[in-house]
């Protein structure tokens, strides 16, 4: 049976939790995935269930939102549940992809017009994805491909390493990472399903005004803590420790803008920069301690 105004979400995790909880609150029913659904504890109103068995729910909610990562095999949405498609319910999809789609730009500007050149493997398994999304998606069903930058927010933020003495502030001049705040992403998804382009498909960017050099960041959260910087470490000196999977980070720069994402949603960031979403997340912190 259709139901309208249900959205399914295939991932509660960080971002995935942020959308059920906003589109709960806002009167959608929600319905979330997992793949050990029991003893899950999602936001009020928010029922969730196994991934396996979500094909029904799949068929009958009119929004889909899928937040679950690719694999070598492809998308698992996809691959598990693409015969709920055919139920003609859906209205809306989004896909959460990733900025890294766009590829290594030199410090150079990208939008939603720029044609992507993924460099690491990760980013070309999300590009394959979208790909497999558009041609998946159903006669008459709107489609967002929703690009997101770094997600931080609460309990993503380097406090917790500041206070502890782990932090570094590694330094390569010229070099922006461009970000959004948790909450952010939850702002968007929700003005995405209230604006949805016609049957079709678009390209959005989920990222913050200010794209940013990763010591200025580590330098506001220390000014918010009320601490000294930790001492700057050059990136060629703290390569050595990186991970593989840090170093494929660093490996890219560019600066990824927004404006016609934030027209076409009608919205501006709660967080337009790493400076308010930083505080934001350090007040909640505070809070949750408090509670």
């Amino acid at each position: 049976m259709k139901q309208d105004k249900t959205l399914i979400i295939a991932g509660l995790g960080y971002a995935g939790s942020a959308v059920a909880e906003a589109a709960a609150k806002a009167g959608w029913r929600v319905i979330g995935t997992s793949r050990q659904p029991e003893g899950f504890r999602a936001a009020a109103g928010v029922q969730v269930i196994g991934f396996e068995e979500a094909g029904p729910a799949f068929a009958a909610a009119s929004h889909w939102l899928i937040t679950t990562p690719p694999d070598e095999g492809g998308d698992p949405v996809l691959r598990r549940h693409a015969n709920a498609l055919a139920s003609g319910n859906q209205r809306w999809i989004g896909y959460l992809s990733t900025t890294g789609v766009y590829g290594d730009r030199a410090g150079g500007l990208v939008d939603e017009a720029t044609i992507p050149s993924p460099g690491q493997p990760r980013s070309q398994r999300r590009l394959a994805a979208e790909e497999a999304w558009r041609a998946a998606r159903p006669a008459g069903t709107a489609l967002d491909i929703c690009r997101v930058g770094g997600i931080y927010g609460p309990g993503r933020a380097p406090f917790a390493e500041l206070r502890a003495g782990l932090a570094r502030r590694v330094v390569k001049p010229g070099h922006s990472f461009s970000r959004i705040h948790r909450d952010d992403i939850a702002h968007a998804v929700m003005a995405a399903i209230s604006n949805p382009p016609p049957p079709g498909y678009r390209v959005l960017n989920f990222v913050d005004d200010v794209p940013a050099e990763s010591a200025a960041v580590m330098e506001e959260a220390a000014r918010l803590l009320g601490m000294a910087p930790p001492p700057a470490v050059p990136f060629e000196e703290a390569r050595a420790a990186m991970s593989p999977m840090a170093l494929s980070f660093w490996s890219e720069n560019r600066r990824v803008a927004n404006a016609t994402t934030k027209a076409a949603l009608g919205i501006e960031w709660r967080y337009p920069s790493y400076r308010e979403g930083l505080a934001a997340s350090l007040g909640s912190a505070s809070v949750k301690q408090q509670e």
